[in-house]
């Protein structure tokens, strides 16, 4: 006898459908006026709220700088000051919920910015972390062996020493020639990887490495466009270092708000 079982049939393909890859846009300099105006319309929104994020990205960076003096690491100051900007993305995740809140007109307390910012550890945020400073480590390690390969028989113990040797000696010049380039490299690769990606893990169900795709797309496919947004940040962000980085406490948020709008420009909506 013939056997038979009940309910139906499995289907004959049980693998999920690969999910698609964001659509990226077209973006212009209109875009980014348009996003800058947006950034600042929501840090005026929430002056206080959006400055205490620039103000606690100001504090960390003293206390960093200060670290460094103690240590007798001056040498370390300058890279540092040249990364510093390139990780406000990831600082900026609060600002990102901020303009994500305002756009929907959604009100919103500290809490709830702070409760978001806090359930980012659970998701792709903290891998988007890692690749960063990972790039901002090689950052360091390539500066400290150009140091060590060029400058080798200079000596400095105060930062004075340091930028007097590197500005104003054959070797120095070298040592600033060659570490252009390479941090040069390394910046437009953290750029690329990092433009609208952290918004975006903030923002959709995604995985870093598509984010991280995407965001290389969206530059990839607007060069001129995402260098004048790479220049701006880089200009805003270093002249705010000089006043003992308390520029930082409004160009920071600032910046942030904007990223946010410039990556729902040259994003497209997701789908459903």
């Amino acid at each position: 006898m013939t056997s038979k079982t009940s309910g139906s049939p499995p289907p004959d393909d049980l693998t999920p459908p690969p999910q698609s890859m964001p659509k990226v846009n077209k973006v212009t300099s209109g875009d980014i006026a348009a996003s800058l105006r947006a950034g600042l319309s929501d840090f005026l929104a929430r002056p206080v709220m959006s400055g205490f994020f620039g103000l606690f990205y100001a504090v960390f960076g003293l206390f960093f700088v200060w670290c460094l003096l103690w240590l007798g690491k001056v040498w370390m100051i300058v890279p540092a000051a040249v990364g510093f900007p390139l990780v406000a993305p990831f600082a900026a995740a609060g600002l990102y919920e901020m303009s994500r809140r305002l756009q929907n007109a959604q009100s919103f307390g500290w809490l709830d910015i702070l409760t978001v910012m806090a359930n980012q550890r659970n998701r792709e945020m903290g891998w988007m972390a890692f690749a960063t400073l990972f790039i901002l480590w090689v950052w360091f390690y390539q500066f400290r062996t150009l140091l060590v390969i060029i400058l080798q028989d200079s000596s400095f113990s105060d930062l004075d020493g340091f930028l007097d040797t590197v500005f104003f000696t054959p070797e120095g010049w070298t040592f600033l020639a060659i570490g252009t380039c390479v941090g040069a490299a390394l910046s437009a690769v953290l750029f690329s990887v990092t433009a609208v990606a952290m918004p975006m893990l903030l923002d959709r169900d995604i995985d870093f490495i598509s984010a991280m795709l995407t965001s290389i797309r969206v530059v990839t496919e607007n060069p001129a466009v995402m260098l004048t947004w790479a220049a701006i940040i880089a200009v805003a962000m270093l002249v705010s270092l000089v006043p003992a980085f308390l520029g930082l406490i409004f160009t920071l948020p600032i910046l942030g708000h904007t990223t946010w709008h410039l990556y729902q420009r040259a994003v497209a909506p997701a789908e459903g």
